[in-house]
């Protein structure tokens, strides 16, 4: 008779690996994968969710987009955001990340809980808390008025620029602690014998900080830079609880403006909201490849 061939160890070990990884990836296509190419299917028809045919042509709400000027406009916004309010909110956390990483520093606990704790705040708590500072009658006009550095009180909300400049002040307060986290994780990996043969050295803050902190944050500050881009060209919760868009859609960002499309304004185009879907998809793909190829440092 002939014996059964057995299995090798690196066979078996190889078996037992796919054997832990086929139910996550089965999970992941169904859950993932097949909505997203359902989504895409439903980007090339147009008409409303009981009536749904295949666009003519058949890339008709792709070429849409692009005359749509309300959709460029909050495309333009949310470029706008991402470019103001990204770099910001990452220096200032790896400038908080690295103050609160002085082992010198007493109530460090304290600290950093305060200003990890607005990301704990619900999306829509926080942006209605700012809504009432910058109100009207709100706190931040009562302050400046005392101050005498307004005459009066100013509409912030109602105005494009100055609506515009709360989202992003809000935003920043919000995520700033958010990326903190992960960069004092990675200072923390930092062996201090490294900051202290420097010091040494004669290196000063500043050069102990850019010759030696930032390239070993590299990775972190990657990962956290794609992370904040893809939220960022999501944005949808300040556009609706902060300003719903106003004035005029002066606000308005691509996902806020999705939303309309498909749900928020019971137009039902689920066709048309599924194509901008895929833009911003893309668009994310791209940057993200953009940040790994100019943060990738192998030969």
């Amino acid at each position: 008779m002939k014996q059964k061939k057995r299995m090798t160890l690196l066979q078996k070990q190889s078996a037992a690996g796919w054997g832990f990884l086929l139910p996550g990836t089965i999970l992941i296509a169904i859950t993932a994968f097949w909505p997203m190419i359902q989504a895409f299917i439903m980007s090339l028809q147009t008409g409303s969710s009981a009536n749904m045919a295949w666009a003519e042509p058949i890339f008709n709400n792709y070429t849409r987009m692009f005359q749509d000027k309300l959709f460029l406009r909050s495309v333009g916004n949310t470029f706008l955001y991402l470019i103001i309010q990204v770099p910001i909110m990452l220096i200032l956390a790896i400038l908080l990340a690295q103050l609160l990483n002085n082992k010198h520093l007493r109530f460090k606990g304290l600290f950093r809980t305060c200003v990890f704790l607005p990301c704990a705040i619900s999306l829509v708590s926080y942006s209605i808390i700012f809504k009432s500072l910058f109100a009207t009658e709100g706190l931040i006009n009562t302050i400046l008025v005392n101050l005498h550095i307004l005459q009066e009180n100013y509409n912030f909300l109602g105005n494009a620029a100055s609506a515009k400049a709360v989202i992003i002040i809000a935003l920043i307060w919000r995520w700033t602690g958010y990326n903190m986290v992960f960069y004092l994780a990675g200072l923390q990996n930092i062996e201090y014998s490294v900051y202290e043969a420097a010091k040494i050295d004669g290196a000063n803050g500043w050069k102990t900080f850019w010759k030696i902190t930032v390239p070993l944050l590299k990775p972190t500050i990657i990962m956290t830079f794609i992370m904040s881009i893809n939220g960022t060209l999501q944005l949808y919760d300040e556009s609706v609880n902060l300003t719903n868009g106003g004035p005029a859609n002066a606000t308005i960002t691509m996902s806020h403006y999705i939303y309309n499309n498909s749900l928020g304004q019971g137009v039902a185009n689920f066709g048309y909201a599924c194509a901008m879907s895929f833009f911003v998809f893309i668009v994310v793909g791209i940057l993200a490849l953009i940040n790994m190829k100019v943060g990738d440092t192998r030969d």
